[in-house]
């Protein structure tokens, strides 16, 4: 795979030197030509896209449908990923634990604010983000793609990073009947299994009537995904020091030993539905009016099988004398196990994860051109997206003898036990269950009117001005906070709550579960046992199976209960939205107008256009939630003791109420965009603008929890006796989920373009750009005031998202494309494309927080760790680079077409970024403090009390993959193609950082996957 990489870059740079040198090579290209060359299909779409980007007011990079149906990809996030400068993650959103097949979150130039636009008006999914999933649309719909990098004032505001646009057909688009009618069957080598059949036709037709012309198009496009992950997983490095004596400990002599290995499978089904309709009419040539229906529809579906380790005491674990360690004392290969519990502890659970989402449009766009010089438009539109998601996971436990891995290869080798061992019931209990519900709805209702009046000047083009105006709800509901985790039988509950643990071979406890195997996992490269997981039919099951399971718990707490003669047993409550606390609601009403002034000087010796503008834009917000306070226990004060300071305690009386609030703010953002001509196959450009991305509405929410704490010092006489109690007051914190007064992030953008057209699908282009960012969101501390008993205010310091820093994203891109039609005739039709962007970047807090040290639990304030990031033995990180920013980006691919016959082989790689800090799965609360000025009873000893957190720094590392097509026009009409994703079978890898060295967090494989399709026109 390296080798790989390093021929596409080569031959990349190698391609732009030698075409920089010798531009008779695309001379040639544009010679009137002995051969004529048939522009069709991919070629066709090539130079359409290269059309727009040439002649736009604005910087913007396209890729077009051949035709309608026949976008490059399988879904709209992997043909993004095709535009220089744009970034897909390769995990599902917010879980970087599991990958995402077709990838999920699009970045821009290292940045994630992206606005997202269906036919240039506003496009978002439910569940508090402001942008559109676009895995989640189906691309068959698609007539193109545009990302604008820079855009004007004329254009609708919220675009930091890009804006996306995502363009479908309309009837006045062709020239009469138009049909298109597509089928294709995707297979996993991985998944194998059922079909997976796709289907969309379009229709479309004008007519012209008494009435006018008449335009009708309808476009209907199904689609199913089958997709399979397998992943092996490392946990973190734990340090076990040569002694626990401070006058002995010798840090160099640490070895690091990770707390366990597992493995995880998932199947994963997507089912995407498009529905689109448009209607043209046009009674003059002077008015047009366009409504058009848009509604995107999926429903996913994972089903996951996972073994994990679930050591709590990694100090106790023990690595076998035949162990190997490298230089740095980490762990290489060799056996693991705990004596304390006769081996190690694990968890075996299977996870389903379902949600249903839509997005529906309608809009009617009414265009008149008044006068020869003046054209009004009106835009109105309507927008309702839904969604709703069950994530529940049911696991049962075993305890392995011992624990056999191999971290030296470029997959680690894991043993787990034996098929005997992993078959038999008496080795499992029931462990956990835990559910997470959550429904949110959103709607928008917009209208824009826009003029254009056009100037009869050599240098005045035309001066454009309108107003938009938006009125948007969003009801989010969770039926919890995070996880309602809830534990069933475990062994650190035997003695105190249940006699033993539920195993599955007594028959009072063996409903419920199967032995289940894992075919074909890591594509053979594992032959992993049967084992004993939960039913498919249980976890889905949810509340009734799951209150069979949690009864086992009950009957074992009965039996513990009646011989310790102590009382009743708590039964398991399920996750429901009953609680007030679930609803959060925020409404936004935003008024904006704008002016923009086109000018051209054409008679200059180097030909200057652009345009110039300004947009206000007045945001009014508003959000309802939930704001509850506990107060802490009367402090005890036993009897002849003295107490002081009384007096400093703040007596808060308990609430729980909704809270309102109200947020406004305006933002002028002016734009200008200029062109040079130095030929007509060769412009730069030169764009600044103010930009502004507002918070989502999920980091607005209203839904925060207040803590008191009452602060006080015991002393204590020779016998242990409390003589003295001193109150030094109360600490009020609290935690918030969002803050509804967050401004936006606003950005100054500036871009600078030479671009060279030296083909009609051939050019040649560079641009540099930088973009400083101010009120950057982040989580830390804001104020929160309540009123005490007496009516005295009283300050929290509230955890929560704020604007907390400022920063910067620059660098530059080099994008190539051309066609060879200078080759023998055999391989005349062939092309490539490359393309390779570099991004620096920084974030900068506006109150630092870096320590070198780290101490404390994971609570949200621990800065330090949830910023900085803190390894398994108190050692800080320090700065960490932007979330999900590579700074290199490389395309690349080699395009033939000729005969009938279109191919495409093509290279997308990204350099490792940073998924995240404090990640579930590479964090907990158990780590070592090895701070010497710690103190006494912390330095050195394991903590018991979950007290030292960590949280480590995790990465994606490096990833190429490779993507080909083949097609082949029987006729003008009929087409058949083959398509296949991932062909290397290029595995996905993490990377968690410590101290130690960088160590293999979890390593994904996918598998090749093939399509065939077949299209009709007619």
């Amino acid at each position: 795979m390296v080798k790989l990489q390093k021929t596409a870059i080569a031959a990349a740079v190698a391609q732009l030197v030698v075409l920089h040198a010798s531009p008779a090579w695309a001379q040639t290209a544009d010679a009137p030509a002995t051969t004529t060359v048939v522009v069709s299909g991919q070629r066709a779409a090539l130079q359409s896209a290269q059309k727009l980007k040439q002649e736009s007011d604005e910087i913007v990079d396209s890729i077009v449908a051949e035709d309608i149906g026949k976008l490059p990809d399988r879904s709209v996030t992997e043909v993004l990923q095709r535009i220089a400068g744009v970034t897909i993650d390769r995990n599902m959103a917010g879980d970087p634990n599991r990958q995402s097949v077709e990838g999920s979150g699009v970045s821009v130039r290292g940045l994630t604010y992206v606005r997202s636009e269906v036919n240039g008006r506003d496009a978002f999914s439910a569940g508090g983000g402001r942008s559109l999933g676009f895995a989640d649309v189906a691309p068959e719909l698609m007539a193109g793609v545009d990302v604008y990098k820079n855009p004007s004032a004329e254009q609708v505001e919220g675009a930091v990073a890009a804006l996306v646009n995502l363009r479908t057909a309309l009837p006045f688009d062709y020239k009469g009947f138009k049909g298109v009618m597509g089928v294709s069957e995707s297979y996993s080598t991985l998944r194998k299994g059922k079909p997976s059949p796709t289907g969309t036709l379009l229709l479309s037709n004008r007519w012209t009537t008494g009435i006018g012309e008449i335009g009708a198009l309808i476009d209907i496009a199904h689609a199913k995904s089958p997709s399979r992950s397998d992943g092996v997983g490392v946990d973190p490095y734990f340090p076990h020091v040569n002694s626990t004596d401070p006058a002995l400990y010798d840090r160099s002599k640490t070895q690091w030993i990770p707390l366990g290995v597992g493995y995880r499978s998932q199947d994963f089904d997507r089912t995407r539905r498009g529905d689109y309709a448009a209607l043209q009419w046009r009674p003059n040539r002077d008015l047009t009016s366009t409504l058009t229906y848009f509604k995107t529809r999926y429903k996913e579906d994972l089903d996951e099988h996972v073994v994990a380790s679930s050591e709590d005491k990694w100090y106790q674990q023990v690595a076998s004398s035949n162990a190997v360690f490298d230089k740095n004392g980490a762990f290489q290969s060799g056996t693991i196990s705990n004596p304390t519990y006769g081996g190690s502890p694990f968890n075996s659970s299977q996870r389903i994860n379902t949600r249903e989402s839509g997005t529906r449009d309608i809009s009617l766009n009414v265009q008149w051109r008044a006068t020869p010089s003046l054209t009004w438009t009106n835009d109105f539109q309507h927008v309702r997206s839904t969604t709703e998601g069950f994530d529940a996971d049911v696991s049962t436990g075993f305890i392995l003898p011992n624990q056999t891995m191999d971290m030296t290869g470029s997959v680690p080798q894991i043993n787990l036990g034996s098929a005997a061992y992993m078959a038999d019931p008496k080795n499992y209990y029931w462990a956990y269950t835990q559910e997470a519900l959550d429904r949110a709805h959103a709607t928008q209702k917009a209208w824009k009117s826009d003029f254009k009046y056009t100037f009869d000047d050599p240098v005045l083009r035309d001066v454009r001005f309108g107003v938009r105006f938006t009125d948007r709800e969003g009801v989010n509901n969770k039926a919890q906070k995070f996880y309602n985790w809830q534990g069933i039988t475990f062994p650190w509950m035997e003695g105190w709550q249940i006699p033993h643990v539920a195993r599955l071979n007594d028959p009072r406890f063996a409903g419920g579960a199967s032995l289940q195997t894992i075919d074909n996992f890591f594509g053979g490269k594992y032959n992993l046992p049967p084992m004993l997981f939960a039913n498919e039919a249980t976890v889905r099951g949810f509340p009734q199976e799951w209150s069979k399971i949690h009864a086992y718990h009950d009957v074992l707490c009965a039996e513990q209960s009646a011989a310790q003669g102590w009382g009743t047993c708590d039964t398991w409550k399920p996750a429901t939205f009953n609680d007030p606390a679930a609803t959060n609601t925020q409404k936004e009403r935003t008024n904006a107008a704008y002016g923009q002034l086109r000018f051209g000087w054409d008679d200059l010796k180097y030909p200057i256009d652009g345009n110039v503008g300004l947009r206000y834009v007045r945001t009014n917000g508003s959000g309802s939630g939930y704001v509850a306070f506990t107060p802490p226990s009367t402090p005890t004060i036993p009897a002849g003791a003295n107490a002081t300071g009384q007096d400093k305690l703040i007596n808060i009386a308990a609430f729980a109420e909704s809270q309102s609030y109200k947020n406004s703010y305006g933002n002028w953002l002016p734009s200008l965009n200029l062109r040079m001509k130095a030929r007509d196959d060769l412009q730069f450009r030169f764009a600044l603008a103010r930009g502004m991305s507002r918070p989502d509405f999920n980091q607005l929410q209203v839904q925060t929890t207040l803590n008191a704490q009452h602060l006080q010092t015991v002393t204590k006489d020779a016998a242990g006796n409390t003589i003295g109690v001193r109150f030094d007051g109360t600490s009020l914190t609290g935690t918030s989920d969002g803050n509804p007064m967050l401004k936006p992030t606003m950005s100054t953008n500036v871009d600078l373009t030479a671009e060279w057209y030296f083909a009609k699908a051939g050019s040649l282009t560079f641009s540099a750009f930088n973009k400083d960012l101010k009120d950057i969101i982040m989580t830390q501390n804001y104020s929160y005031t309540a009123k005490d008993v007496t009516g005295k205010p009283q300050t929290f310091v509230v955890t929560g998202p704020v604007n907390g820093a400022n920063g910067y994203a620059r660098g530059f891109e080099i994008a190539h494309q051309q066609y060879y039609d200078f080759v023998p005739d055999w391989l005349r039709g062939i092309g490539t494309q490359a393309s390779w962007t570099y991004v620096d970047s920084e974030r900068t807090l506006k109150k630092p927080v870096f320590e070198a040290w780290c101490s404390g639990n994971d609570a949200s304030s621990n800065f330090n760790l949830s910023i900085n990031g803190c390894d398994t033995d108190a050692r800080a990180f320090g700065k960490t680079p932007l979330q999900g920013l590579s700074r290199n980006t490389i395309n690349f691919a080699i395009m033939y077409e000729q005969h009938g016959l279109s191919m495409r082989l093509a290279y997308n790689w990204r350099s490792r970024y940073l998924l995240g800090v404090n990640q579930w799965g590479s964090r907990g609360n158990n780590g070592l403090n090895t701070n010497p000025d710690s103190g006494a009873g912390r330095f050195l000893i394991p903590t018991t009390n979950n007290d030292q957190a960590f949280g480590l720094p995790l990465y994606q590392a490096a990833y190429g993959q490779v993507d080909a097509s083949i097609f082949y026009d029987f006729t003008d009409k009929f087409r058949v193609g083959l398509e296949g994703t991932n062909l290397t079978n290029t595995y996905t890898r993490q990377i968690m950082e410590q101290h130690a060295g960088n160590f293999t967090r979890q390593v994904f494989m996918s598998g090749p996957r093939y399509t065939l399709l077949a299209q009709y026109s007619f």
